[in-house]
């Protein structure tokens, strides 16, 4: 009796365990479709992509992530990726500065990327989402394909 006791009050705890593992996944503020807005993002070197929507799913401790859009010479962008917030590189595609991405959580609203080409860091993306949940601002730092400095801040609507 006390062995079955004991293993229906185990059961209850994983229950809860798994309960609660899925309501921080489902609250992430991360997730959700995000529409790029041109007149608030600030892109240095100029200019920016013309559209970008991202659409980001939740999955156990991370994200998948799909970017679909126009760049700024009018040409399609998808970017695409699946990451867990454990600072682990994973494959990207669709990123011209990288074709790896790696990231972290820092707070409840922000998360840190680093992007990786061939192994060598080539850019930093700080994303936070507002607590009003809304805006996600998005701040790049590193270098482009071309090798320029870059330190854009990309802002999303949520849709």
């Amino acid at each position: 009796m006390r062995t079955r006791s004991l293993a229906i009050w185990a059961a209850k705890c994983l229950l809860l365990v798994l309960a609660l593992g899925l309501a921080a996944w489902a609250a992430d503020p991360q997730v959700g479709t995000w529409k790029l807005n041109r007149e608030k993002s600030k892109f240095s070197p100029g200019p920016g992509n013309q559209s970008m929507t991202l659409t980001i799913v939740g999955i156990p401790n991370g994200y998948h992530l799909t970017g679909e859009g126009m760049d700024a010479d009018g040409k399609p962008i998808h970017v695409e990726y699946t990451a867990r917030y454990d600072g682990k590189d994973n494959p990207a595609t669709g990123l011209p500065y990288g074709d790896t991405v790696a990231v972290k959580r820092i707070d409840q609203n922000t998360i840190e990327g680093t992007t990786k080409k061939g192994g060598v860091v080539t850019m930093t993306v700080r994303s936070t989402v507002s607590a009003d949940g809304k805006t996600r601002t998005s701040v790049f730092h590193g270098k482009n394909a071309q090798g320029q400095e870059v330190n854009n801040v990309v802002v999303y609507d949520k849709q």
